[in-house]
C-alpha cells in the first residue's frame, strides 16, 4: 500500500538523495542537522504528496530552504554553533578537504539570507530568477544579496594563504 500511495518517492530519494543531503548540510552547517532538515522536508512532502503532482523535487528543495530560514529566524537571538562538516564519502586530497572545510566555515559566518542565496546560486546552480522564486523575493534582492555575500566571503578569506595546489581546487562554489 505504501508504494501505491507514494509512487515515485523511492526513486526520487534514490536518484537525488545525495545531492539533497549535500544541500541540506550546507544550509545547516553539519551533517546531523542536514539529515534532520532533509527528513523534515520529506515528511512535509509526504503530507502533501497528493497535491504535489509536478516537480516534487522542486517542492522538496523549497521546503528545505523555508525550513532552514525558519530555523535561522527562530534561533536568531542565540549564537549558532557549527560542527565540523564531515568529508564526502569519496576520497579527497588533504588540501582539497582543508579548503572545502574552510569554505564551509566561512559560509557559516554569513547571515542566513546571504548563505541561502549563495548556496542556491553557486552550489545548486540556480539562475537568479529561480533563486528568487525559491526564496520568494525579487531578482534584484537575489542579485544584491549575492553581491554582498560574495563580498563578505572575500573579506573572510582574504587572509588565506592558498598554495598553488589548492588555489585551483573547486567544490562547486565557483561554477
Amino acid at each position: 500500500m505504501w508504494r501505491r500511495d507514494f509512487d515515485g518517492l523511492s526513486a526520487l530519494v534514490a536518484e537525488r538523495g545525495h545531492a539533497l543531503l549535500a544541500t541540506a548540510v550546507l544550509l545547516t552547517g553539519s551533517r546531523a542537522a542536514g539529515e534532520d532538515l532533509l527528513q523534515a522536508a520529506l515528511e512535509k512532502l509526504m503530507r502533501s504528496w497528493g497535491r504535489v503532482r509536478e516537480d516534487r523535487e522542486g517542492y522538496l528543495r523549497r521546503t528545505m530552504y523555508n525550513l532552514a530560514v525558519d530555523d535561522w529566524r527562530r534561533r536568531r537571538r542565540r549564537p549558532e554553533v557549527f560542527a565540523t562538516v564531515e568529508p564526502a564519502g569519496q576520497p579527497d586530497a588533504a588540501d582539497a578537504l582543508a579548503l572545502r572545510q574552510a569554505l564551509v566555515a566561512a559560509l557559516a559566518q554569513l547571515p542566513p539570507r546571504q548563505r541561502a542565496v549563495l548556496v542556491l546560486r553557486y552550489w545548486e546552480q540556480l539562475t537568479e530568477a529561480e533563486a528568487a522564486d525559491v526564496l520568494g523575493c525579487s531578482v534584484g534582492t537575489v542579485k544584491s544579496t549575492a553581491s554582498r555575500g560574495l563580498s563578505r566571503l572575500r573579506e573572510l578569506t582574504a587572509a588565506w594563504d592558498l598554495m598553488p595546489s589548492t588555489a585551483t581546487v573547486t567544490n562547486g562554489a565557483d561554477r
